[in-house]
């Protein structure tokens, strides 16, 4: 996958806050985005984009290919018996 393909996907920054008539730097509501994704278009693109965006931010600056992340993941896994 392309290294930034988040800022190619991002054509016009603040569309979509426009669009849903949320001023600049505030939070998109959930119903709002749940919404404007139903719609579909350019708009549900959009929405459905930011709430990816949204689920893909991490806290602090670990990074999400990091052994940590991945073990906390595969936890469950030994839990439950399935592989090694």
């Amino acid at each position: 996958m392309a290294k930034n393909w988040i800022a190619g996907a991002i054509k016009h920054p603040g569309a979509l806050h426009k669009e849903l008539h949320v001023p600049a730097g505030e939070k998109i509501p959930a119903k709002k985005l749940d919404a404007a994704a139903a719609h579909g278009g350019v708009e549900g693109r959009r929405a459905n984009l930011a709430k990816t965006l949204e689920h893909l931010h991490t806290s602090g600056n670990a990074h999400p290919d990091s052994s940590e992340h991945h073990a906390g993941q595969m936890g469950h896994l030994r839990k439950s018996g399935y592989g090694g």
